[in-house]
């Protein structure tokens, strides 16, 4: 009997968080629909998952790639992340040039579809975290527009310090960065996605102009990494 309570109020959690969305949009004057939930289910079982989906939610992320692929409806005897899972609707952890062009020669070797990318900015400035200096995106981005003909760049990511003290300037700094990669490469703004905001602070985000949040532990509770697989 523990296990349909905890799905059922994961797909309550959902909804709330639609809801705030939603909420949040309006106050930003922007559109709900412009604004993309990916549900983040790290660590979280398929039947969970299974749950979200059923309740009409079609948007999911994972940032391990063998969880990814184990949850998709395809064999685990894949190439890469792209050929265990067809669908892939984009990847947001492109950094620097050489995942830019592994990632392009994947997707020719597959013969898919060009995959949409986000260039992930450190706008922390933290040591240990992913992204590129916000110094280095224009480049990057460039590089990706003139140099990977199977991706296709559709905007910038960022992720905050733990404790989301710096939300604010982090989403400050990416809302620069395109401003100036959208000049260079000859974008308007709305041409350029903003993904940032997680479960602390995706109401802020979508405020101060996010396209794209990540939702985790808000609608599928705390996280249980004793059971992560490793890449």
């Amino acid at each position: 009997m523990a296990a349909p309570a905890v799905e059922g109020v994961a797909v309550t959690a959902l909804r709330s968080v639609l809801l705030r969305v939603r909420q949040a949009a309006e106050r930003a004057a922007t559109q709900p629909e412009r604004v993309r939930v990916v549900a983040v289910s790290k660590t979280k079982p398929v039947s969970l998952i299974r749950q979200i989906y059923d309740a009409g939610h079609r948007c999911f992320g994972e940032n391990y790639v063998q969880e990814f692929v184990q949850k998709a409806p395809q064999s685990n005897k894949v190439k890469t992340l792209l050929g265990g899972v067809p669908n892939l609707a984009f990847f947001e952890g492109v950094d620097n040039e050489k995942i830019a062009n592994h990632l392009d020669r994947a997707v020719l070797s597959l013969e898919r579809n060009p995959l949409k990318i986000f260039v992930q900015v450190n706008t922390s400035g933290e040591p240990s975290k992913s992204g590129i200096d916000p110094s280095g995106c224009v480049r990057l981005a460039e590089h990706v527009k003139s140099h990977c003909p199977l991706l296709e760049f559709s905007g910038l990511m960022t992720i905050g310090m733990p404790d989301y003290t710096s939300t604010p300037e982090n989403f400050r700094t990416l809302s620069k960065c395109r401003v100036e990669v959208c000049k260079a490469l000859g974008m308007t703004e709305d041409q350029c996605e903003l993904s940032m905001g997680m479960s602390g602070d995706y109401e802020q985000a979508i405020e101060m102009g996010s396209t794209n949040v990540r939702i985790g532990s808000t609608i599928f509770g705390p996280r249980d990494y004793s059971k992560k697989q490793p890449n």
